[in-house]
């Protein structure tokens, strides 16, 4: 049976949710269509959207997540906010899916990919580059980035045995100081709970942690990730870490639970409890809890700050990769 290309709406793919996650690969949040919705209803302006299916018959093989602009072709996202970019696409059929979409992207007169926040696992990286480079297009990728992230063991003491003697004295001084100075509570909000209440507290937590953060959340991006948070609390893959001291909420963690992942997505803490490490250990406490729920993996996601090295996290490499379709 041919294949076909179909435009694609971010509700058919909701509503075709439940057959397309069996069937095709969603290796991350960034490429869930509640999230490329949001995305593209706060910064999708002056690009047209090219989100499209490859078909057989009715069977969706895989999915292009595509912005047009020009003569140029992007992933719907942006790396400030999103961290891993890819397509999606049914084990297997990865030859066949990039033949059509890339014969589909020269018959629209698209001349270039520019594919940026690619992990060295993506499908991207690992088929689309070879299938460029045989038809003989030019491919360059160079690294961008590094995300950091953690394979959870089956226990709190496993993972504090994973650590550096020094990180793990640290990890249980600072706690230990912590619990000494007053009452501490650390507490999981779930998707069905998460309403526009602890989103409050995470953004003025956020704005307080430091002048690059307030400065980052403009109203624009307030408005961002409270759309994020409504339609990924919808979906029920939203959760908020919220460490209190004294019964005051101290820092406050945004986290996405995908499969067997924790993704951190972004976090804010009170620079008054600053001498409390409050920071550091809201984190400490969110793999602790992540361990305890059973997750297998906790992803600290893109930079290189140093609490990430510390709390054992290990290099992934990000890439960006220009294939010119000619």
């Amino acid at each position: 049976m041919s294949l076909s290309v179909t435009l694609e709406s971010f509700d058919s793919l909701v509503a075709s949710w439940r057959d397309l996650y069996g069937r095709l690969r969603w290796d991350s949040v960034f490429v869930l269509p509640w999230w490329l919705g949001v995305w593209w209803q706060e910064f999708g302006a002056g690009a047209e959207l090219y989100l499209c299916a490859v078909r057989q018959g009715e069977t969706v093989i895989g999915i292009a997540p595509l912005m047009v602009k020009g003569e140029k072709a992007s992933f719907i996202g942006s790396a400030d906010v999103c961290d891993y970019l890819d397509f999606v696409v049914a084990p297997g059929r990865e030859q066949d899916f990039f033949d059509v979409l890339l014969d589909n992207l020269r018959e629209k007169g698209i001349s270039r990919l520019d594919l940026s926040s690619l992990r060295s696992d993506s499908i991207a990286a690992t088929t689309l580059v070879g299938v460029a480079e045989n038809r003989g297009y030019e491919v360059s990728c160079e690294r961008e980035d590094v995300s950091l992230e953690l394979d959870l063991p089956s226990t709190w003491d496993e993972y504090l045995g994973m650590l550096t003697a020094k990180q793990r004295h640290e990890v249980r001084r600072k706690l230990r100081r912590l619990w000494q100075a007053g009452e501490v509570n650390y507490r999981l909000v779930d998707d069905g709970k998460a309403g526009p209440g602890i989103l409050d507290i995470f953004l003025k937590l956020f704005r307080k942690s430091g002048k690059d953060k307030a400065a980052f959340m403009t109203p624009r991006m307030e408005s961002f990730f409270g759309s994020l948070a409504g339609a990924m609390g919808e979906a029920g893959l939203l959760n908020f870490g919220v460490l209190e001291f004294n019964a005051s909420p101290v820092a406050a963690l945004m986290c996405f639970d995908y499969k067997d992942t924790v993704y951190l997505y972004n976090s804010g803490y009170d620079p008054q409890y600053g001498s409390l490490s409050v920071g550091l250990l809201s984190k400490v406490l969110c793999i602790k809890d992540s361990i305890e729920r059973g997750k297998k993996r906790f992803d600290f996601l893109k930079g290189r700050e140093a609490y990430k090295y510390r709390l054992g996290g290990r290099e992934v490499p990000i890439y960006n990769c220009q294939i010119v379709l000619k």
